[in-house]
């Protein structure tokens, strides 16, 4: 992913590129003028859980190290896929877990299927899976790594769209790019990018995720404007900016009011959840004293773990369908396009905290006490 952001940010010489201590990746715009004081960020991270060779050891196996959270079913015996970087991709089995727990995640041992090739310390690999394709009767794209990587494939469709306007001769605000690395063992490239300052402590932070989709945020619902996280709820005034853009671009609400119709709602789905079934990088960044929301993507196969719900809940019937075994991740490629429209909506027109301590509800709430305080014998307010 690093290689291909840089070879993108090569091709487009309005963009520059550049990394802090800890190798995040900032894309911001380099040719035009600027007119916003306070800069957005959209953010994405660029890791997803596998494997990584820790030790070649004497009797030609190896001893990997898995980063990421995925249930400990998925390991037994579990084929897996690395890669060189080089070479053909090199498949091995998983054959045992290791004594000892590594700093970053669990250890270990695979047996190679073929020749190791070039594979050396620090190459990385996946459990094995089919590759990518988009099944045109559901519209959805089936592939071994959704999360994060359609956020950063939505990055960078974004800041296409907002060098074509550059270029056009429009007026751009300040929007750049943060690819964020190491999220699956603990946000550790969020915190880094904190730690180091690479975001100036006035940016507006629009953390892009995908989260594991439920019965009440159903894929192909249309992106998530994303209120919390099972750890926290993110700042309210931005979260509501972006859900308020969201009904202006998709033509209405996400759901319809009690004495709306079905038809009365958005033209075009969006969702407005918590997403609690997991945490996200804006946690970290509004922990750290940033304005920042979550937009995200309903997700299946969370983590590559088909029948999670059923494994979870007991009732995976492992003597019918055999052990476990990952499968590639989906998402809708309609919810994708939604949010690259979001986004674009968003980037080219930053969303505004309101001045006050009252919030953007505020004009609201004194709309309905004008219009309506007298059922209480209160005199209309001047």
């Amino acid at each position: 992913m690093v290689s291909h952001i840089t070879a993108w940010c090569k091709g487009h010489p309005e963009l520059a590129l550049t990394t802090d201590a800890s190798g995040n990746m900032v894309v911001r715009l380099a040719k035009f003028a600027i007119d916003s004081v306070k800069p957005l960020y959209i953010t994405a991270h660029l890791d997803h859980p596998g494997f990584v060779i820790e030790n070649l050891l004497p009797d030609g196996t190896l001893e990997v190290s898995f980063r990421g959270g995925v249930m400990a079913e998925f390991f037994e015996l579990a084929p897996i896929t690395l890669f060189t970087g080089a070479d053909e991709p090199v498949p091995a089995v998983l054959t045992g877990k290791c004594a000892h727990v590594g700093p970053f995640g669990d250890h270990y041992f695979a047996k190679l299927e073929v020749a190791a090739g070039s594979l050396a310390i620090g190459d990385v690999g996946r459990f094995s899976m089919p590759g990518p394709v988009i099944d045109e009767s559901t519209g959805t794209l089936h592939t071994p790594a959704c999360d994060d990587l359609s956020a950063v494939a939505a990055a960078l469709a974004v800041m296409d769209a907002l060098v074509a306007e550059a270029n056009a001769g429009k007026p751009i605000a300040d929007t750049r790019l943060l690819f964020t690395r190491a999220e699956e063992i603990g946000f550790i490239g969020a915190i880094a990018a904190c730690r180091h300052g690479t975001m100036s402590k006035d940016s507006v932070v629009l953390a892009l995720e995908n989260s594991r989709s439920f019965a009440d945020s159903p894929i192909g619902g249309g992106p998530i404007v994303r209120v919390g996280d099972r750890i926290s709820i993110f700042t309210p005034w931005l979260t509501a900016a972006c859900a308020e853009r969201a009904e202006k671009i998709f033509g209405g609400a996400a759901v319809p009011r009690a004495q709306q119709k079905a038809g009365d709602s958005a033209k075009r789905p969006w969702q407005r959840k918590l997403m609690a079934g997991g945490a996200c990088e804006a946690t970290v960044f509004c922990t750290e004293g940033y304005n920042a929301t979550c937009l995200c993507l309903p997700l299946g196969n969370y983590h590559n773990m088909a029948n999670l719900a059923e494994l979870q809940a007991g009732t995976y019937d492992a003597a019918k369908l055999g052990p476990p075994r990952a499968a590639p991740e989906f998402v809708s490629t309609k919810d994708y396009l939604g949010l690259v429209d979001l986004l674009v909506s968003l980037g080219t027109q930053h969303p505004v905290q309101p001045t006050g301590s009252r919030g953007s509800f505020a004009p609201r709430i004194d709309s309905l006490w004008s219009k309506c305080c007298a059922v209480l014998d209160e005199p209309k307010a001047t």
